[in-house]
């Protein structure tokens, strides 16, 4: 497991139980509800929050990022080393943040320095916090993932974007939260065009023959480890080696 995000994945169990909690702060109108991080996690203070977007638009300035990463902790917390080996030769930049739902990346995009990139291919994943952090429907969600892939077009219209389906969360084929994901997936395959946003969905690779998840993949059932980073990056490679060409 990778423990540099032992916290986030302690976390990720924490976010599960206050889905509620969240919805009455006012949070269930995350989806396209453009904003920065207002709400402080344990695992995610606003003060980092902003550190880690800055340090993102300092990468933006250099504009020198060929394959784009979008969305929330399972895009931040690559491990170093697999990142490297999969990754670095297609001149990759992560933009993932730990908590981000569809209305804070929307907000993170909208930043005038962001549009000094000028990826070849961007990887999104995004969603799963608007279930766990914002207890949003599956239709409200689709809406922010929807408007996300909007706003990608329109900020890098020559980009083709990886849309990934979320992943499979909970342990259980049967429980809500999948029953939930697999309810937004489908909806989200509908914006593949076939030609500028290609959407796959890699949930199988993370699931035992009987549909449940094992601790070894993702250790909150949630969070990938680093076995779980290894079969992300092999289900994706073929289908990025494509889009990079």
């Amino acid at each position: 497991m990778n423990l540099r995000l032992l916290p986030i994945l302690l976390a990720g169990v924490l976010a599960c139980h206050v889905a509620h909690a969240g919805a009455a702060d006012g949070a269930q109108s995350c989806a396209v509800n453009v904003k920065p991080r207002t709400q402080e996690y344990p695992w995610m203070t606003i003060e980092r929050w902003t550190r880690m977007h800055e340090e993102q638009l300092a990468m933006a300035d250099k504009g020198d990022v060929a394959l784009m990463f979008l969305g929330d902790s399972i895009t931040e917390g690559w491990p170093r080393d697999i990142w490297e080996a999969n990754f670095a030769a297609y001149q990759a930049g992560n933009f993932g943040i730990g908590g981000d739902n569809t209305g804070n990346v929307l907000w993170r995009l909208q930043d005038k320095r962001m549009a000094r990139l000028s990826p070849k291919a961007i990887v999104l994943l995004i969603g799963v916090n608007n279930f766990g952090l914002c207890d949003e429907k599956p239709e409200q969600v689709f809406a922010g993932i929807k408007a996300v892939v909007a706003a990608l077009r329109k900020q890098y219209p020559a980009a083709r974007i990886l849309l990934n389906a979320v992943l499979p969360t909970g342990e259980l084929a049967q429980s809500e939260r999948r029953r939930n994901v697999v309810a937004l997936n489908r909806m989200v395959a509908t914006l593949d065009d076939g030609r500028n946003v290609v959407f796959r969905d890699y949930g199988a690779s993370f699931v035992r023959p009987d549909g449940s998840i094992g601790t070894d993949i993702m250790g909150d059932h949630l969070h990938l480890t680093r076995k779980g980073y290894g079969i992300w990056a092999e289900a994706m490679l073929p289908d990025l080696k494509k889009l990079m060409k």
